[in-house]
């Protein structure tokens, strides 16, 4: 599966979800500072997108500064580390969103991803960033999770009581 599949159905246009793919790949560290992008005719092909399409897209992404284009080398990836918004939270965030959207491109309904990520949670039994952490505040944010509201409630207290 390519790692640039669009939705060809959803109302964002082709170029801004392509954009967007492109950010979530370079913020999470698949592309890494000074990698190399495929090349616009080789990312149109397999995108199966127009080459002006993508030609757009770099352009766009250069002037965010995400990447930097060299004549006759290709574009790089710049270091975004110190960007706006580009924090561990929005990745984090992005990630789950992906994983979501697999889970479901997989056939799987929102209460069962929701029960899936509650036991995970409750398996785990700690944040690896508390050291050996509290398994009764480990499973109140598990069920939190799993009804999803008040999660943020409880993220927001924990992170105040650190």
């Amino acid at each position: 599966m390519s790692q640039f599949k669009l939705d060809e159905n959803s109302s964002v246009p082709l170029w801004v979800q392509l954009k967007n793919r492109l950010i979530y790949l370079i913020t999470s560290g698949a592309y890494r500072t000074g990698d190399k992008l495929p090349t616009v005719r080789g990312l149109a092909a397999e995108a199966n997108l127009n080459y002006n399409t993508v030609s757009k897209v770099y352009q766009s992404l250069e002037a965010d500064g995400y990447i930097q284009s060299v004549r006759r080398q290709g574009a790089f990836v710049c270091d975004v580390s110190d960007k706006p918004g580009v924090s561990s939270e929005l990745l984090i965030e992005s990630i789950t969103r992906d994983y979501v959207r697999r889970c479901m491109e997989l056939g799987w309904d929102a209460p069962s991803i929701r029960q899936l990520l509650a036991t995970v949670i409750n398996q785990m039994g700690a944040d690896p960033r508390e050291g050996e952490g509290d398994a009764d505040s480990n499973a109140e944010e598990a069920e939190a999770a799993s009804g999803i509201i008040g999660f943020d409630r409880i993220r927001k207290e924990r992170r105040a009581s650190r």
